[in-house]
């Protein structure tokens, strides 16, 4: 079964990145006893919620065309990679993150997590790129790739201390 995907719907499924990302990073704040810790989360918290809203923007700003447009992918790498996407298989968009944690993780296990989800994120909006035009703002996602790029030094830094 094919199943494609618009411009649309792949910035629908960015924004929900962000959302489970801003959900993950609070709730394992308020299970961190270590205040710079605590304040680097928050800090990722309200990025992430800062990234949902470009997204949001972008989504908003796309032309009818644009809404509907598919990206040209004549080895149906790209449909396939979003349809195991969809599926759950590369991670899952409708799980939410933040529901791992328990309360009883360490710091380095948060790290962790955050660190694969940091990963997962960029991984699907490198992937994004492809189906956005430079004029529609390709740019604003290759800050925000740059940005979790960022957030994965400093959580891979605060890991080893």
């Amino acid at each position: 079964m094919s199943i494609a995907f618009n411009a649309f719907e792949i910035f629908e499924m960015a924004e929900q990145i962000e959302r489970n990302g801003v959900k993950f990073y609070r709730k394992a704040a308020e299970n961190i006893s270590d205040k710079d810790t605590r304040r680097m989360l928050l800090d990722f918290a309200v990025m992430e919620a800062g990234h949902e809203e470009t997204f949001a923007e972008m989504r908003k700003q796309l032309s009818n065309q644009e809404r509907e447009l598919m990206v040209f992918d004549p080895e149906n790498e790209m449909a396939l990679y979003l349809q195991a996407m969809a599926n759950g298989h590369v991670f899952d968009l409708k799980k939410d993150p933040s529901q791992q944690l328990t309360g009883e993780e360490t710091i380095n296990d948060v790290l962790e997590m955050a660190i694969a989800a940091e990963k997962d994120s960029i991984i699907f909006y490198l992937g994004l790129r492809d189906f956005v035009p430079a004029t529609a703002g390709r740019d604003k996602i290759d800050a925000i790739i740059k940005e979790e790029m960022s957030h994965i030094t400093i959580l891979n830094r605060k890991w080893q201390l």
